[in-house]
């Protein structure tokens, strides 16, 4: 059962059709744990980049081209489309992918 539980809140390779789009402000940057980098948005609410920092982003680029713009995140679906994490698999302002996980 436990294991049934965990491999329902396993994000692995998402792809567009496994995401909610939200459009959002994004009003402040933090470095979360595990090398994550956390985005917070005006209502409050935060969404994160798994070990962004790992994957080569950068605080401080990201403060100067995502810091007080509105911004589209894809993200992802857990327990079967179900329920909407803050797990981000794509993030993009205008039309330009600041980062992505679709393969």
């Amino acid at each position: 059962m436990v294991c049934l539980f965990l491999t329902a809140c396993i994000i692995s390779r998402p792809q567009p059709q496994d995401c909610e789009v939200v459009n959002t402000t994004i009003v402040k940057i933090t470095e979360g744990p595990t090398f994550d980098i956390v985005f917070h948005n005006v209502k409050g609410d935060y969404y994160y980049i798994n070990r962004g920092l790992e994957q080569g982003l950068n605080l401080d680029e990201l403060n100067s081209s995502v810091l007080n713009k509105n911004v589209t995140l894809h993200l992802a679906k857990i327990w079967g489309g179900s329920v909407v994490s803050e797990h981000i698999a794509q993030l993009a302002i205008d039309e330009k992918i600041i980062y992505t996980e679709f393969k």
